[in-house]
């Protein structure tokens, strides 16, 4: 009876369009849960994310949940995730997504989460860390653990908005760092962010994560931007 009250007086509301939901379930309505479209990469061992890195480095796999479309339902939920303070978009996408990796072969034998780092002057401005909001998530529903304790951030780097490929390297190269690189010695690590662009800070983290010995690295990320 205190749950239904509770359910009356603050209603849970989509966190894409705002309409009610049930008490129990995902935040995310079934209707703007239509508007997504996956594009299942996680079953594929080749496929346009990995492409993206041939040439650059070292993966063992790479996928996004869905692709980023100009003025779509993604673009609007990850500008209110970065943006508006809505965190828990992050998690209800990183649980979605959780899902369908939990079952995928390619992604049986993860021992750690790892979001990309934001630097710490950064992540106190947003109060938060959007990556390590979808790592969250999808901890939750794969059962694996996730830690933002083994890989900082040292270098606050200028904006990689309107930077090429090369430039958005160049900028980011140097800017993290391994801690404890012990406890990850032969580990299998799914390295996290929110859009893959160009891929330059998802290919400069795990350039610095594969040094560990015996580390292998797969990407996720909510998008791929076309």
């Amino acid at each position: 009876m205190l749950q239904k009250l509770l359910d009356l007086v603050y209603p849970r509301l989509c966190l894409a369009c705002t309409q009610r939901v049930p008490a129990k379930g995902s935040s995310i309505c079934i209707s703007c849960q239509g508007q997504i479209n996956p594009t299942n990469y996680h079953l594929l061992d080749d496929n346009p994310v990995l492409e993206r890195f041939w040439g650059r480095i070292q993966l063992q796999h790479a996928t996004t949940y869905c692709t980023f479309t100009k003025e779509g339902l993604i673009q609007q939920l990850i500008h209110a995730l970065k943006y508006r303070h809505q965190p828990q978009i992050g998690i209800e996408l990183g649980k979605l997504y959780g899902h369908e990796l939990k079952n995928a072969p390619l992604y049986q034998n993860i021992d750690y989460i790892i979001p990309v780092p934001l630097h710490p002057k950064k992540q106190h401005k947003r109060g938060y860390n959007q990556a390590a909001k979808f790592a969250e998530g999808l901890a939750e529903t794969m059962g694996i653990k996730w830690s933002d304790d083994f890989f900082v951030r040292q270098e606050n780097t200028t904006t990689q908005t309107k930077k090429s490929r090369m430039d958005r390297f160049e900028n980011v190269k140097s800017a993290f760092r391994v801690v404890a690189p012990e406890k990850l010695i032969n580990k299998h690590l799914l390295l996290v962010d929110d859009v893959i662009t160009t891929g330059a800070t998802l290919e400069a983290c795990a350039s610095n994560l594969i040094e560990v010995e015996g580390v292998k690295v797969s990407l996720a990320a909510i998008a791929l931007a076309s």
